[in-house]
């Protein structure tokens, strides 16, 4: 893969923030790291935006790894799910530490041993997911073959209709689970909101970028809360 800083800019640094969950966290972080957030309280439905030095690009978390790894942007923020099921290159710099979650292998609660003897007579189980890497790379570690099912919508309601025997998801608390009567079985990996640059521009801009990733670190160290008054861009 070819890699590149993000468009020629002398003036801006332009960083990707993610909408939805991540969102008044990161907002708060780069406030408490002495960013002027102020033009992104309410965006509406600006998808780019300036303050100062700083361009910011509002995105979907999932599609931030591939605005940085490409050089559309500079930095952004992202969770480590989303960098680790895209697999792109990019240079993570700071474990932010919100938006923390974990990925699970959950089943029915009244499954007992059927995947068990599904995998026994079939050799193989299928397995549900909206991160079809992150569960090959889980169950070939253990050496189970599994059919992955990737779905765009609510994974929880895969195995309560037959579709998967099993599905791979993030919870934070497990609430949904239990709510679909479903049982955590397994736990895949731990994920928190991680700051990464791209690798190029991180050449480029090393002291621009070096110095706000210093300054996040410095200050989730501290913890940060949401800004109140920050409402989340319109889809």
């Amino acid at each position: 893969m070819m890699l590149r800083p993000a468009a020629s800019r002398t003036d801006h640094l332009r960083m990707a923030i993610p909408k939805g969950a991540l969102w008044g966290e990161s907002l708060a972080a780069l406030d408490a790291a002495g960013i002027d957030v102020g033009v992104l309280a309410k965006p509406g439905r600006q998808l780019i935006v300036t303050a100062g030095e700083m361009e910011f690009v509002i995105a979907k978390p999932t599609d931030i790894p591939a605005y940085v790894a490409y050089g559309a942007v500079d930095a952004g923020i992202a969770g480590k799910d989303a960098l680790i099921e895209a697999g792109l290159a990019v240079v993570e710099m700071v474990d932010l530490g919100f938006g923390a979650c974990r990925f699970v292998v959950a089943e029915p609660e009244d499954a007992g041993a059927v995947v068990a003897e599904h995998y026994r007579h079939l050799g193989v189980i299928r397995v549900a997911t909206k991160y079809p890497h992150i569960t090959e790379e889980h169950f070939a570690a253990k050496g189970v073959q599994v059919e992955v099912v990737k779905l765009h919508g609510n994974i929880e309601i895969a195995p309560l209709i037959g579709l998967a025997d099993q599905i791979v998801d993030i919870t934070a608390t497990g609430t949904t689970l239990r709510e679909n009567r479903l049982r955590i079985v397994e736990e895949v990996l731990p994920s928190t909101a991680r700051f990464v640059a791209n690798p190029a521009s991180l050449r480029t801009e090393a002291t621009r970028i070096t110095d706000l990733a210093n300054r996040l670190a410095a200050a989730t160290a501290h913890g940060s809360r949401p800004a109140a008054d920050s409402a989340a861009p319109l889809e």
